[in-house]
Order: C-alpha cells, then sequence, then structure tokens
C-alpha cells in the first residue's frame, strides 16, 4: 500500500477537496451536485475550515500528493426538514457534531482510510469538550456505506422503517470516546 498521510486540509488540498466530493455524489450517489444539499462541496472553506469547532481532513497519497479522501465535521445538527423532527431535537446544533463529507476514491478503499479520518474527527470532538454527541446520517444504497457506519456507531433512525420509507436514510449515533 502506498503512504497515505491524514491531515488537516490546506488550501492547496481545496480543488482535490472538491474533486474527491464531486466524484462521490455523482458516482456512488447518482445525484449529482445539488445545491440545497451540496452547497459545503463547493466552498468547504467556509463550511469546515473557518468557523471554529469544525474540521476538514484529506488523505493524501504521499506519493503524487493527491487528495484520495476526505471527512468533515461540523456543530450543525441534522435539520429538520428533510430529516425527522425527533432527530433535530435529539441532536441539536452547538451540541453534537456532525460527520459529513467522509468519502474515499474507489481505488483507495478497503484500506483503513475512512476509519482512519473517522477516528481523527472523533479526537477532534473529545478534545473540543462541547459536544455532548456524534451524528450522522448516510444513504444506503452506496455500496458499503450502511456496513461501516454500523460498525462504528448504532443506529438511531431508519427511515425505510418509516411509513413511505420517508427518504431512505439511515441515521447513526458514534459514541463518543471510542
Amino acid at each position: 500500500m502506498r503512504d497515505i498521510i491524514i491531515r488537516s486540509a490546506g488550501p492547496e488540498d481545496i480543488g482535490g477537496v472538491r474533486g474527491v466530493m464531486l466524484d462521490t455524489v455523482y458516482r456512488d450517489f447518482g445525484t449529482g451536485y445539488v445545491s440545497r444539499w451540496h452547497e459545503d462541496i463547493v466552498d468547504p472553506v467556509s463550511a469546515y475550515v473557518v468557523p471554529e469547532r469544525h474540521a476538514l481532513l484529506v488523505a493524501v497519497d504521499a506519493g503524487g500528493g493527491d487528495v484520495v479522501a476526505t471527512a468533515a465535521l461540523d456543530s450543525r445538527g441534522p435539520a429538520h426538514p428533510p430529516n425527522p423532527l425527533q432527530l433535530a431535537e435529539r441532536y441539536p446544533s452547538g451540541e453534537t457534531a456532525q460527520l459529513r463529507r467522509v468519502y474515499v476514491r474507489p481505488e483507495y478503499r478497503r484500506r483503513g482510510l475512512a476509519r482512519r479520518l473517522v477516528g481523527e474527527l472523533l479526537a477532534f470532538a473529545e478534545a473540543d469538550g462541547g459536544y455532548r454527541s456524534v451524528y450522522l446520517h448516510t444513504d444506503p444504497a452506496v455500496p458499503g456505506a450502511e456496513a461501516f457506519w454500523r460498525s462504528l456507531g448504532k443506529v438511531v433512525h431508519d427511515e425505510r422503517e418509516d411509513p413511505g420509507g420517508g427518504q431512505g436514510i439511515v441515521h447513526f449515533e458514534i459514541p463518543k470516546g471510542r
């Protein structure tokens, strides 16, 4: 395996961050860019680098310097709508570390990168001291996503079990101090 460096994203990484994120929403999600869901992809600096208590990490291939994976954390809880009201109430903004954009290029998957990135974000959230919980949601249609998150956390709501199936999203809480 090539050497991979995990670090906070710097100005030199932003193009690569956008590339990984956009490739993922087009290839894996099949939605392409949707501004109401993905505006943070266009401006990851304002979303994750500038605000205090937020983080944007990259995994960089040491051989070529390419960004091969991303992971972000912010202090915004799940919004209602589109998420169920009980989740917005359970995971309020300011008290909730929300994991976002944990994306790995296909050729770098199954090497532990996502797990390493999430571990770094959990350490960041713990060091912050103000987060009561760690939350995320995932689209179970993305290959491997649901199984990965189940290995790290517990399901707190599965919209597929809602009348009409909701948006089909699965919501997780990751135990702090993991």
